[in-house]
């Protein structure tokens, strides 16, 4: 057995020669040469275009004024949502909700919907959020619910909206009903009316993994969401400075001229925007041309139907699932945004 053992190590130790060790794998250059030439574009545009005196032009100084006012007004909103939001994600128990929903789902979607209150945050961050409340077994109708309303009506939101319009109080209550009502109706709806085969649900983890450490989830749940939000932030700010200048004033008259019209001109532009719930409030509110009801259907439209949330639905549930929700609950937001803007603003 002595001599049959070493014949054994022997061959093991040849084996262990003879097998190359494979070399760590080196971070890919693509990904920072791609920003490093992104960020060179940036800059030489910039600069190209401040020697050609387009800079110091009315319009374009309009334009950056209207641009760094939005963004720095939201920035700091923004900032304090993902840092709760990161917070919760790491520190607060994954199976909460499951404890204290009720059982009857008729019930637990207008408890769920409230609930989203409490989830100051992206609304990227709700997706997978609902998404991980349905693998723990909270009826899909309740998770969805959450899901519409935790970017809208959470404290950071309302905050934000009522520094957006200031001594306007009636908006800041138009937001929370229009939000809450479409939140709990798109729930029933789908306790009426959902199938599960349209579901497909993901395995994505959210909250804390045992064994990892908590600070360092919070910082990549925040790092995530901050850079996510933020862009999408900077994006809508040009967006809304470039509508509030380059579009002729003829083209808001027809718009904003005609009630309906500039209801859904508002919300469709909302989901083509997609401008992070902390900051949306200011974004309308720097559309002045348009009526309160309006300006509340971007509010209210942003946070639950846009063209990134249909692609992190899509991703997540099946697109069978993101085509008939996203189109559904724009429907209920509008409706909502329309009644209630109607008998508050």
């Amino acid at each position: 057995m002595g001599k049959t053992d070493e014949l054994v190590g022997v061959v093991d130790r040849a084996a262990t020669v003879a097998t190359p060790t494979a070399p760590p794998a080196r971070p890919s250059p693509v990904r920072p040469l791609l920003a490093l030439t992104a960020a060179a574009a940036v800059g030489i545009t910039v600069l190209l275009l401040a020697r050609a005196g387009v800079l110091d032009r009315p319009a374009v100084q309009a334009w950056r004024t209207v641009c760094l006012a939005i963004t720095v007004q939201a920035l700091p909103f923004l900032i304090l949502g993902t840092v709760l939001s990161g917070a919760i994600n790491a520190f607060v128990p994954a199976d909460l909700f499951t404890r204290v929903l009720p059982k009857r789902a008729a019930l637990a979607v207008p408890v769920a919907g409230v609930a989203g209150a409490v989830l100051p945050g992206c609304e990227c961050a709700s997706v997978p959020v609902a998404n991980s409340l349905i693998r723990r077994g909270v009826t899909p109708a309740a998770a969805f619910a959450f899901l519409l309303s935790a970017p809208a009506i959470n404290p950071i939101v309302l905050t934000a909206t009522a520094v957006a319009f200031p001594g306007n109080p009636a908006m800041v209550a138009a937001r929370l009903a229009a939000s809450l009502a479409t939140a709990a109706v798109m729930g029933w709806l789908w306790l009426c009316f959902g199938k599960e085969k349209w579901l497909r649900p993901a395995v994505r983890h959210t909250g804390h993994q045992h064994g990892h450490s908590r600070w360092a989830e919070f910082r990549q749940g925040f790092q995530h969401d901050f850079l996510h939000a933020g862009g999408f932030l900077v994006l809508g700010a040009m967006a809304a400075a470039t509508f509030n200048v380059a579009v002729p004033r003829t083209v808001l008259d027809t718009f904003s001229g005609s009630p309906w019209l500039s209801v859904l001109f508002l919300a469709g532009l909302a989901v083509l925007l997609a401008v992070c719930s902390e900051a949306d409030a200011f974004v309308a509110a720097s559309l002045t041309g348009f009526s309160p009801t309006a300006r509340l259907a971007f509010m209210v439209v942003g946070p639950m139907v846009d063209l990134k949330l249909i692609a992190l639905q899509a991703g997540t549930f099946g697109r069978a699932f993101a085509v008939r929700f996203s189109a559904a609950t724009t429907v209920v937001a509008v409706a909502a945004s329309a009644l209630i803007g109607g008998a508050l603003l």
